[in-house]
């Protein structure tokens, strides 16, 4: 494989165009890099291929993203690549809506994970709420200088109908014997908004 198909890294990944990435789900953590990209290069050139990985184990964290150098080819992957079973898992293939970007792109369905036992890590996140909808980047558990988680995290979703459902039925339910709170996460630049909102939900 040649050097300038290698996958880009995470410090590139902001760079990456939205709009012709595929967001990829339920993956064996057997699947790597490599495997991605040779899988998803049957539906056409790739750019680039990005799968998180835990900071401290290193481990992948069982879904990516795959950037292809056109939207036409992005659709095609959707549609040829969605439930194909890889180690035996069937892919969930959708478009990605601001994967991995910044915390406010996106459409803001952005929600606010409280009361988290310290043994719920950005997996386990990812395996309880990926189940509502698409998983737009990366669950988020807060953590101090030391790696310790601080009782609390993110997650963003493509919808706000994800988003709800994900409250309505998760909220007060217990994860890891600790009863959640879950709310919409603030803005960042809303002077003291949660995300959520009607004027957010027309945009």
């Amino acid at each position: 494989m040649s050097s300038s198909r290698a996958p880009i890294t995470s410090a590139t990944v902001t760079h990456r165009n939205q709009d012709a990435t595929v967001y990829v789900g339920n993956l064996s953590l057997e699947v790597n890099d490599s495997v991605l990209l040779e899988l998803f290069t049957q539906a056409g050139p790739c750019v680039s291929v990005f799968m998180p990985k835990d900071k401290i184990t290193g481990q992948t964290q069982g879904y990516g993203f795959v950037e292809f150098a056109t939207e036409d080819d992005c659709a095609y992957a959707i549609k040829i690549l969605n439930m194909v079973k890889i180690y035996g898992k069937p892919l969930r293939v959708n478009k990605s809506a601001g994967a991995g970007s910044g915390p406010d792109e996106g459409v803001g369905a952005n929600l606010f994970i409280g009361n988290l036992d310290a043994e719920a890590d950005e997996k386990l996140l990812h395996d309880t709420f990926s189940a509502f909808g698409v998983l737009v980047r990366p669950p988020k558990v807060a953590r101090d200088d030391d790696g310790q988680p601080k009782g609390y995290g993110f997650v963003a979703f493509s919808s706000f109908e994800s988003s709800d459902l994900a409250i309505e039925v998760m909220n007060n339910q217990y994860l890891c014997n600790r009863q959640i709170t879950i709310q919409y996460a603030y803005r960042k630049d809303g002077n003291g908004e949660r995300h959520g909102s009607a004027a957010e939900r027309m945009l």
